[in-house]
């Protein structure tokens, strides 16, 4: 008999999920359940911000002018190439596009269930001891429908993480009478015309959204705790600051005592990680952005058919997912031996205190950076799959460096192979 599998999800991870269970039909049968009415998750762009139409919060966090920051030859999954015609940056609707093409590719839409938002996910033991899964569903938009219960062998949590802000509290931020957002809301840069911004935080979304504000604003302060001058040049506009350590009426006040005359005042501090739907028996911890008990960022130590996919930061995503799923199906159609809980768990502490250890706080527990190339290389090992290719890490280095030196140009660049194993940077013609 098949094992049944739950897909949460119709985002990247949950297609690739549902792309590598559908193929193989003999060992699984697979359900993705998806609360709105498309596939992509936070690629489908929405003017809309708070609630949407059915109540729910809304889910993506793409802004209207968004590009990617990593180039379309390391983020593809590795079965299925962007349209070699695209720029390698390229808009937040050409991945929409591309979310939908492997969507009908794989003809996965057969598989999912639209406008239908999980409830509840906990586990139960059969007669003979083994695990199976009670879910239970509503559809979003007919409350009529009520709740409809259902059985799995097994369970893949692929609903991402950037839909549930990371909102810091500061000293006198109740009195700020400025805007105040965070960057999951932001959409159009034209709405800071003419004012005073401090965007706060080192990530991603800080860099990209001080930059694409500094056209229009009076001045952008991008405010963080990292190393001044890590990416160059700036627009004349844009000075990097440390970071706040209180709030005013209408000004911050740094860490070093200057204080900042503002207007807005931008929340560009991540997301949480966050499961609603988990029942508290299946033992799931989120402590400060760590999530336990997991082998590998992925599979449970104790219920080893629930699996959380995505969870890794500072990565390649899709790629990333593909290599996550093949090592759970592995683990799942016997294939690959696990070890004991007890190995499982050793390890996982294992890893997380060498972590500690280079100086990382807690909350980084789940970010790879340049270690995400020997984590791909250990699931393959263990899960018997091919290796992801090498030259996506030399991609990936080339364009780390050129935007340390090329802040506002790299997205202009292009990645032109030169042989199977290497790549160069060239300039796009404008």
């Amino acid at each position: 008999m098949p094992l049944r599998v739950a897909v949460i999800g119709a985002g990247a991870a949950g297609l690739c999920a549902l792309r590598h269970l559908t193929a193989r039909p003999s060992a699984f049968t697979a359900l993705g359940f998806e609360q709105t009415s498309n596939v992509g998750g936070t690629w489908v762009y929405t003017e809309d911000t708070g609630l949407d139409r059915n109540g729910l919060p809304i889910h993506s966090s793409v802004y209207k002018n968004m590009t990617t920051n990593l180039p379309v030859e390391v983020m593809a999954f590795p079965d299925f190439p962007f349209n070699e015609d695209l720029p390698s940056f390229v808009k937040h609707t050409d991945v929409c596009q591309y979310l939908t093409d492997y969507t009908d590719r794989f003809h996965l839409r057969d598989h999912i269930r639209f406008n239908t938002q999980v409830e509840l996910v906990e586990p139960e033991t059969t007669q003979a001891g083994r695990t199976t899964w009670h879910l239970r569903t509503r559809n979003v938009t007919d409350p009529t429908c009520g709740l409809e219960d259902h059985k799995f062998d097994c369970v893949m949590v692929c609903n991402g993480h950037y839909a549930e802000p990371l909102v810091c509290s500061l000293p006198g931020q109740s009195q700020f009478k400025g805007l105040v957002m965070h960057s999951h809301d932001y959409r159009h840069p034209e709405v800071f015309s003419d004012m005073n911004v401090l965007c706060l935080g080192a990530g991603p979304s800080g860099r990209d959204i001080s930059i694409e504000m500094a056209p229009f604003a009076k001045q952008v302060y991008w405010s963080h705790k990292k190393k001044m001058g890590l990416y160059a040049p700036l627009p004349t506009n844009l000075r990097e600051t440390a970071t706040v350590a209180s709030l005013k009426p209408d000004s911050a006040v740094l860490t070093t005592g200057e204080e900042l005359r503002l207007d807005a005042f931008i929340i560009c501090t991540g997301y949480l990680y966050t499961f609603p739907f988990l029942a508290p028996s299946c033992h799931v911890k989120v402590e400060d952005k760590r999530v336990t008990p997991l082998y590998k960022h992925t599979l449970h130590t104790e219920y080893t058919s629930l699996a959380f996919i995505g969870l890794c930061s500072n990565t390649l995503p899709f790629p990333q997912f593909d290599c996550q799923i093949r090592f759970c199906l592995a683990a799942w159609d016997g294939s690959m031996e696990l070890p004991t809980q007890a190995e499982m768990d050793a390890d996982t502490e294992c890893d997380y205190k060498a972590k500690l250890a280079t100086g990382e706080p807690h909350r980084h527990a789940h970010k790879l950076a340049g270690k995400q190339w020997e984590y791909y290389d250990k699931l393959a090992s263990l899960a018997g799959f091919p290796p992801l290719p090498r030259i996506l890490q030399q991609i990936s280095d080339n364009i780390d460096d050129e935007r340390a030196n090329n802040i506002l140009g790299y997205k202009h660049m292009k990645v032109e192979m030169i042989a199977p194993d290497a790549c160069i940077l060239k300039k796009c013609h404008e």
